[in-house]
């Protein structure tokens, strides 16, 4: 049975809202863990407005040199936000423990999505139930340093 997106809506905006306080309190230091994967905020530039739009998401592969992030909404039907909006601008900030760095978002590429997808999945097992809930592909994004 498929969770209604009116549900997940108010799921999302709950622990999003939530969150955003505990990473301003702590000065983007908590929480560190989200269900077993590293914490980062990431900071998109919102496509309509212009304005900066922090979300706070879990990483299923952290590494010093890349950060990737799972579009999943929580199998939603259409995709989130933030995901739109490095969509129409790539340059993006990511913060970890405190430390900010402006990096690059982009979308993995088919080859790149099927070789992270089981790794994503072992990490949290919860992205499986997300993609069979929704029937749009979960877009998987790969986040670089800006500078080498």
């Amino acid at each position: 049975m498929r969770t209604p997106d009116r549900v997940i809506d108010v799921g999302t905006w709950m622990l999003e809202n939530g969150h955003r306080a505990l990473l301003k309190l702590s000065g983007g230091r908590f929480p560190k863990r989200l269900l077993g994967m590293h914490a980062v905020q990431l900071v998109t530039i919102g496509r309509k407005t212009g304005e900066r739009r922090p979300t706070l998401l879990s990483a299923p592969v952290y590494e010093e040199n890349r950060v990737v992030l799972v579009a999943s909404k929580g199998g939603y039907q259409d995709h989130p936000q933030w995901y739109k909006n490095l969509a129409a601008n790539p340059a993006v900030e990511i913060t970890v423990d405190g430390r900010t760095r402006a990096m690059r978002a982009r979308t993995a590429t088919p080859e790149e999505r099927e070789a992270l997808w089981p790794t994503i999945v072992a990490t949290y097992k919860g992205y499986a139930g997300y993609q069979a809930n929704t029937a749009r592909q979960i877009p998987v994004v790969i986040c670089e340093p800006l500078s080498g």
